[in-house]
């Protein structure tokens, strides 16, 4: 259901039915790319059923999904036919197109290959959970989740978001998981897993990967001591929910342990709603659990002033 999480903190006055935010989401629908658009995004129904919801409300929970359509003419074509353009010019007039006049004729390339072009869709579904006051994006980078982050707050405008932060950083807590002794010293109801990645901070960059490997030994405290500090870390938690911590307090490669969604089919007709009430469930536990492991959350003022707000 999902695989990755950005986490944001909803101002403490924003609140909004889900008929509000369906009318305010309408006008912003996904519509595909014209022949000439290099990019098309809006919002699409998170059930997967034409001309449906845009707003889907399950056990609190709200699931919207944001569609992002893209064209993409490879550079080399476009200055292929520019310069066919710009030597048909030269021979034809016997000057040569100045920087500004090549500038047109490659936007004009450009938009005549567009129609030929191959479209390429993705999607990231957002989770808002009104009584946490929290907001999550399914996006796979940072740059994502703002594109989705923008959309939103476009379409709701007033929507105040920030990114969540915590008062030890994951780097800092991921650092004292990998050099403890014994598990004992871990937080409760996470266990550290098999794969991680260090990184040093000194001019070299040098980065040591493990995977499949046991993290608890000399050799990551030796990495540790030589100053290379985790940048993502494999955890689980309460044996249910596997994921990968970044040192942005992203969570990546999230998958649901054996037993998790026994029981539930996606043939069936309640699919979606069991797997978006499990998915929710598991995870609206889990969040709250690494948050204390982080030493809880900012203060919002404090958050405030360390970083500038999203939205």
């Amino acid at each position: 259901m999902f695989k990755n999480l950005i986490v944001y903190r909803i101002g403490p006055d924003w609140s909004a039915t889900v008929e509000h935010m369906e009318e305010a989401l309408a006008p912003a629908r996904f519509v595909e790319c014209g022949a000439t658009q290099q990019k098309s995004i809006g919002w699409i129904e998170p059930r997967g059923e034409k001309h449906g919801a845009l707003v889907e409300s399950i056990g609190g929970q709200r699931i919207l999904k944001l569609q992002i359509e893209t064209k993409a003419v490879p550079g080399s074509v476009v200055k292929r036919k520019a310069q066919e353009q710009i030597e048909h010019i030269e021979a034809t007039t016997g000057r040569k197109p100045g920087k500004r006049e090549i500038k047109d004729i490659r936007d004009d390339a450009l938009l005549a290959l567009l129609p030929m072009a191959f479209t390429k869709q993705s999607s990231v579904q957002v989770w808002i959970d009104l009584a946490s006051r929290l907001l999550m994006t399914d996006a796979g980078s940072q740059s994502k989740a703002d594109e989705v982050i923008t959309a939103l707050v476009s379409a709701l405008p007033g929507l105040p978001l920030t990114l969540l932060q915590t008062t030890v950083s994951p780097q800092v807590a991921m650092t004292q998981w990998l050099t403890a002794e014994s598990p004992e010293e871990w937080p409760v109801r996470l266990s550290v897993e098999r794969e991680c990645e260090l990184k040093s901070n000194d001019e070299e960059k040098s980065v040591v990967k493990f995977t499949r490997h046991n993290l608890l030994n000399d050799e990551i405290r030796h990495h540790v001591a030589q100053g290379k500090l985790p940048v993502t870390l494999a955890l689980s938690w309460d044996g249910r929910v596997a994921f990968v911590l970044t040192e942005a307090l992203q969570l990546k490669k999230i998958s649901f342990l054996e037993g998790v969604f026994e029981g539930t089919s996606a043939g069936k007709e309640d699919g979606f709603d069991a797997d978006v009430a499990i998915a929710t469930g598991e995870l609206g536990k889990l969040i709250p659990d690494l948050i204390d492991a982080l030493g809880g959350e900012m203060p919002q003022t404090a958050a405030a002033s360390s970083a500038p707000p999203t939205a």
